[in-house]
């Protein structure tokens, strides 16, 4: 049985929570309700909890004010954008289906580590919009739907889509690197990985220099850590693939954090949208062309 200890209307608070929970090791659920967020909690762990909870309230409430993360984007559009990207995830997966013999979808745009070390690096990139079945690709969708929206209304549309998907092609790369080249893999998991890393990342840039004097990197590092154990060690995951996106993201959440100050305007950020959809557009055109092979 589980307890609802918190509720919010701010999905950043809620972040906040879920990431003090997870530096302390204690299991939990966050449930959208109405127009805001729920926190659950395994009733063995309510005490536990709380106590982690108040702990870090006390300790914010010793310091100075933090200051609010800048927002780029309403509530609205980052549901928006993280449901549409979701949405074609699904979308794509229709067209493509599973891995079959003869597929050319899976033949050309899968990540095989050799391949991609011989020249055709755009596999890093197609890997990302394919999957192996209809779990697969539902619980990348859903995984993107829940975290881009948070990257969005830090950086805007355009710049969030950007990280994403820069930190899911990087990911892919190194995996490359680290991989026999025999190893193929597929899925959006290295860029979902990846936007939990430019989360934890983008939280050591807050909105003024006293809030960054009181940032807790510790904490993000460790929430990252256990945030992989729990999603992306289980039978059948590929765990240096995850390890290597979350990795990935924070090296570019800590760029777009540093570069990005003052996140550009709404045509700027609505034309980087279109311009990531034409690169992934690009990158398939390459690969079914065999232009690189």
């Amino acid at each position: 049985m589980e307890t609802a200890i918190r509720a919010t209307p701010r999905a950043s608070e809620a972040e906040e929570w879920v990431l003090v929970l997870a530096a302390a090791g204690v299991s939990y659920r966050l449930e959208p309700a109405g127009t805001g967020w729920v926190l659950l909690v395994p009733d063995s762990e309510v005490q536990r909890a709380q106590a982690a909870l108040e702990a870090y309230q006390d300790e914010e409430a010793r310091g100075e004010p933090t200051a609010a993360l800048p927002e780029r984007a309403s509530r609205r559009v980052a549901w928006g954008v993280g449901l549409a990207a979701g949405g074609l995830l699904l979308a794509f997966f229709a067209v493509t289906g599973p891995p079959a013999p003869g597929s050319g979808w899976f033949e050309r745009g899968a990540a095989s580590a050799g391949r991609i070390l011989g020249g055709e690096p755009w596999r890093a990139v197609t890997a990302l919009t394919l999957h192996v079945d209809a779990i697969h690709v539902a619980g990348n969708a859903v995984a993107t739907a829940l975290l881009l929206p948070a990257i969005v209304r830090r950086l805007g549309p355009g710049a969030g889509v950007w990280v994403m998907l820069l930190a899911g092609t990087l990911g892919n790369l190194l995996g490359a690197v680290a991989h026999d080249p025999r190893h193929v893999a597929v899925g959006a998991s290295t860029a979902t990985f990846g936007a939990l890393g430019v989360l934890a990342a983008l939280r050591l840039w807050p909105a003024s220099a006293a809030a960054r004097t009181r940032g807790k990197p510790w904490m993000v590092v460790v929430a990252s850590l256990v945030l992989l154990a729990m999603l992306g060690a289980g039978r059948g995951a590929d765990v240096l693939a995850h390890g290597l996106g979350l990795l990935s993201g924070g090296a570019v959440g800590l760029a777009a954090g540093a570069a990005l100050r003052r996140p550009p305007g709404p045509s700027i950020q609505w034309t980087l949208v279109a311009l990531a959809a034409l690169a992934v557009a690009g990158c398939w055109g390459l690969a079914l062309a065999g232009l690189l092979t």
